[in-house]
């Protein structure tokens, strides 16, 4: 959270360090009749299962130790107990969800919830209950895949008589295939997004974006976001999640970044692959250049990597016997201009006009032997960045030497 800049005013809180307080509200709901103490086992309760499974019929607790049902029954020894909620038999419980509109469920459709295990654990629909209360909680906005959970959470808090938060189940997010979220689509750690190279500013935009709109913005940052959020526009839909549209976004927040910023990334990057920085051009001015090329980190640093090693992988000869020879007249010229882009381009303009040949008839051989590459930014930035005495002694290298 702190990764992507999301703040927090409290906490964070630890139900484990809270147990004394789910036993006082278990305590409390025991009192008052909506809770109760269950001596099941848990192999009768696995039996129960299997016999109602058989008879085709949906798992469930059968209220067995419910005090009006279970008098008389002895107490087995050695059994801890659960607490359960006396769920209502008969009826509905529902409530206006601020994403999907009126939802209810019949009471009978739930079986009596387990509160506290035996070991005084609360279970998820108790904890988060008592935690909301204490914690004067008015929104529970979360994915729709806890609709399940709200009826029951609801009852609790009408039990111990405290005010209902709003509800909002949002839709979950779903793989291109339009299966659930896995790891093979991208659900992974926030951290390894991270690691892969993202900003923290283009995973939370693109997170954003998912299930809510704002018109058809796209970019927005997250004082904008918390200036337009609101629940009328999130949709009632699953959205996709789309790593060909993360990657975009994040191109497009590296393009925007300070070199600066993105040279204290790209550094360590760089120094993994056994390259060191300070071994050639400032890698600020690097960034600035091919920084249009990547959609990650890791990218960029591939990129930067031109400028800090060298290796030809073709001989010069196969360019041509008259590009080598405009080449050298070139290598001749650049010992003279002014060290700057557009001097160099007019130079390299000239050289191949002078020569009876096309612009990329010298650029291409130019690239290759300069940078042992075939695809760069334009030329002639490259030219600038890696300066002049670099440029002529590679040139002098393989021209004189081939």
């Amino acid at each position: 959270m702190q990764w992507l800049g999301i703040e927090w005013d409290e906490g964070p809180f630890f139900q484990m360090q809270r147990l004394a307080r789910y036993k006082e509200v278990a305590d409390q709901l025991i009192a008052s009749g909506h809770a109760y103490y269950d001596y099941m086992s848990r192999e009768d309760l696995e039996q129960l299962r299997r016999e109602q499974l058989q008879r085709g019929e949906k798992p469930r607790y059968d209220g067995r130790w419910r005090p009006e049902r279970a008098r008389g029954r002895k107490i087995p020894e050695g059994v801890k107990p659960v607490v359960r909620f006396r769920t209502p038999e008969t009826g509905e419980v529902g409530w206006k969800d601020l994403v999907k509109g009126v939802v209810s469920f019949p009471n009978a459709e739930l079986d009596d919830l387990v509160l506290l295990r035996a070991d005084g654990v609360p279970t998820y629909n108790f904890g988060v209950v008592v935690d909301d209360i204490d914690m004067d909680i008015t929104h529970v906005i979360r994915g729709d895949d806890h609709v399940n959970n709200t009826p029951r959470q609801i009852h609790i808090f009408e039990a111990l008589k405290a005010s209902l938060p709003h509800f909002a189940h949002v839709p979950m997010i779903l793989g291109a295939d339009g299966e659930r979220l896995s790891k093979r689509h991208g659900a992974v750690s926030v951290l390894q997004y991270r690691d892969e190279g993202y900003l923290p500013e283009a995973l939370g935009n693109y997170l954003a974006r998912l299930g809510w709109s704002h018109g058809d913005e796209e970019i927005f940052s997250s004082r904008q976001f918390i200036e337009w959020f609101d629940l009328e526009h999130v949709s009632r839909s699953a959205a996709q999640f789309n790593p060909e549209k993360l990657a975009w976004l994040n191109q497009q927040y590296i393009k925007n970044a300070p070199e600066a910023r993105l040279a204290s990334l790209v550094e360590p990057e760089l120094r993994a692959r056994g390259v060191q920085p300070g071994g050639g051009p400032d890698l600020e001015r690097v960034i600035r250049l091919v920084k249009d090329r990547a959609n990650s980190i890791p990218q960029l640093a591939d990129e930067a990597m031109l400028f800090y090693v060298y290796e030809l992988k073709v001989r010069p000869s196969d360019f041509g016997a008259d590009a080598l020879k405009a080449l050298r007249t070139l290598k001749a010229r650049l010992a003279a201009v002014p060290w700057e882009r557009a001097a160099i381009n007019d130079t390299i303009k000239d050289v191949a006009k002078s020569s009876g040949l096309k612009m990329p008839q010298v650029a291409m051989p130019l690239r290759h032997i300069v940078t042992g590459r075939t695809q760069t930014p334009s030329i002639d930035a490259v030219l600038e960045l890696l300066g002049r005495e670099m440029v002529l002694t590679r040139l002098a290298q393989h021209l004189e030497t081939d």
